[in-house]
């Protein structure tokens, strides 16, 4: 089978590599569609970064070079022993974390925080490739009415949904998203499938811009308007009810903060490359709160799917399809130049 393989910083090959077997307990999956996640572009511009590059990873026992890709869905195609969870044809996404199950994260319930966490694509090899094997226990069943093409979405969208119900807002809040990139846009699906109508997400760029307007969002642009000023003459002088940043620069943490409302929080969802100093004033004054968020659990992907199935997610205008034979020059090099908003794999092509 072909399958993207990482080597190291700037080094992913399209290699020739023997289909794998599932062992007990593992399904073999035909990739359908398979996500480039910021992380991909992290790792192959500036990695090894989460990859194991000297010594294996604790749960998996892997380093690299290994196959890339932690987004995507598929086809069951062939059961480990002991597999009861699923039947062969059977349509699936993947929840791809690798957790200890004995730490204090994991027996709370919040294995997202796992001590040891790993990932398919990261600690395992991954689903850049026409075919893959994960344990019966990473499987979310799909809906018939929610194609393969959108269950390659239900990982980074669960990120967002995550992140969104960590804020605490209910159906009759206000919220304000900072950046409409794919987890952006996926934190305005989130809000509005539990119910929230009064939304602005804020982003310099018109193309990002019209994207997510194209969805039905209602937009700012920062470079135009001064943010905080119009969340407050939309609210009454109130402010927010829960802010997101989902850009990961300081004028957006800044203006996040002064949006809020008192004793309102907002939801860092951000990948953050260089240290920021935040106005920790803003906080103090206002009994404001900073939540940090990572991943999802199985409720969260559930929440989604249910989501998705109903209709409340929309691919078009932001998601394209690429083949995995050019993910480099047609994925990460596009992507990390900002060309493109969100790229699926295509392992068929």
């Amino acid at each position: 089978m072909r399958a993207a393989v990482y080597h190291d910083r700037e080094t992913v090959r399209i290699e020739d590599l023997p289909e794998p077997s599932p062992g007990a307990g593992e399904v073999k999956i035909k990739v359908s569609r398979n996500g480039i996640c910021g992380t991909d572009l992290h790792e192959y511009f500036d990695g090894p970064i989460f990859i194991p590059s000297k010594g294996q990873h604790p749960l998996t026992g892997r380093s690299m070079p290994l196959v890339l890709g932690h987004e995507f869905s598929g086809t069951v195609v062939e059961l480990g022993s002991g597999v009861t969870a699923v039947q062969e044809g059977d349509r699936v996404a993947i929840e791809p974390i690798y957790r200890c199950g004995h730490c204090r994260p994991c027996t709370t319930g919040n294995y997202n925080l796992c001590n040891d966490i790993g990932f398919h694509g990261l600690m395992a090899d991954g689903a850049m490739a026409e075919y893959t094997v994960v344990p019966q226990s990473q499987l979310h069943p799909l809906p018939d009415s929610v194609p393969l093409e959108m269950g390659a979405l239900v990982e980074p969208m669960a990120v967002a949904y995550h992140a969104a119900t960590l804020s605490g807002i209910t159906d009759q809040g206000s919220a304000v998203i900072y950046g409409a990139g794919p987890i952006g846009i996926g934190l305005w699906f989130a809000l509005r499938g539990m119910g929230l109508t009064e939304i602005d997400v804020v982003e310099p760029s018109a193309a990002r811009r019209a994207s997510i307007e194209a969805l039905g969002a209602r937009t700012l642009d920062p470079t135009a308007v001064n943010v905080p000023e119009v969340i407050a003459e939309q609210t009454s002088g109130r402010g927010a009810d829960a802010a997101f940043d989902a850009a990961g620069v300081a004028p957006a943490i800044e203006s996040a903060l002064e949006s809020l409302g008192e004793r309102r929080t907002l939801v860092s969802v951000a990948i953050y490359e260089k240290p920021l100093s935040t106005p920790l004033i803003n906080l103090v004054l206002r009994e404001r709160r900073i939540q940090g968020t990572i991943c999802y659990t199985a409720e969260d992907y559930a929440a989604v799917i249910e989501l998705m199935a109903q209709g409340h997610y929309k691919t078009d205008g932001w998601v394209e399809d690429i083949p995995l034979s050019t993910v480099v020059q047609d994925g990460f090099e596009p992507l990390r130049a900002g060309q493109k908003m969100k790229l699926l794999l295509d392992p068929a092509r």
